[in-house]
């Protein structure tokens, strides 16, 4: 399961983030963005932080590590902005951190160059999750130290918002065209014949043990927890076989 801390003190929101995260300070002596139960689509969009989160990282990429935070509602009762009050209100309970990389910039594809390698990767990883997240208008990756790092994943497996549709949904093809890297010629071919074989039952059970059973809960068409870890693993390895010639957009 993911590390767990408290946090002790908001810091301030962080207003790039249209779901208004926010930086805080835990009690591990932690600096952490935390994205709130309350804002949003909720604990889904937690949900999918960790499953691609966890699961990119385990594929070797460079993610921010994620902990859960417990949140006291009364922690952001001297917050002057009454949006930001309201949402940590709503959020009392067990949210999400990721570290902040102190000091990373924003990835510009004009200033930084990718190999068609590491572009190749992320591309084919964004269309195993269906990350429609990763444009050239947003793209969702830092330059820290000299890495990319790979963050905000919430908007990842859009078929969870409707299980019923879910298989079908996440057979669709994956559009790139618009995708950050797309100018650092990607090479897919590659990326699907290192990391695909990678995505096992295995892994995918392993990364989905990591989700809280407080964001499971009460799933409508589904009796416990575990049945909805299943569900989230199901398309993605199915997915993993055949991401790459569900890519569309870059050639």
């Amino acid at each position: 399961m993911l590390k767990e801390a408290i946090a002790t003190r908001y810091i301030t929101p962080l207003r790039e983030g249209g779901s208004l995260p926010g930086l805080v300070e835990a009690d591990d002596h932690g600096t952490y963005v935390i994205k709130f139960t309350g804002a949003g689509q909720g604990r889904k969009t937690l949900v999918a932080e960790v499953v691609a989160g966890e699961l990119a990282r385990r594929l070797g990429f460079r993610v921010p590590r994620l902990v859960t935070l417990d949140l006291d509602p009364d922690l952001g009762l001297g917050e002057p902005d009454q949006q930001v009050k309201e949402l940590l209100r709503s959020s009392g309970g067990t949210n999400l951190g990721m570290d902040f990389l102190s000091g990373a910039l924003g990835f510009d594809p004009l200033a930084f160059s990718v190999t068609p390698e590491e572009a190749g990767r992320i591309v084919w990883f964004d269309a195993l999750v269906n990350n429609v997240d990763r444009s050239w208008r947003n793209p969702n990756l830092l330059r820290w130290q000299g890495e990319l790092w790979l963050i905000d994943h919430g908007a990842t497996m859009i078929w969870h918002h409707n299980w019923p549709g879910a298989e079908a949904s996440a057979a669709r093809p994956y559009d790139a065209s618009d995708h950050v890297l797309k100018p650092f010629a990607p090479d897919v071919t590659r990326a699907a014949r290192e990391l695909a074989p990678l995505v096992t039952e295995e892994l995918l059970a392993e990364v989905t043990a990591e989700i809280p059973d407080v964001w499971l809960a009460d799933e409508p068409g589904f009796d416990t927890p575990d049945e909805l870890r299943r569900a989230y693993a199901r398309p993605l390895l199915a997915r993993a076989a055949v991401a790459h010639e569900r890519i569309e957009g870059i050639k």
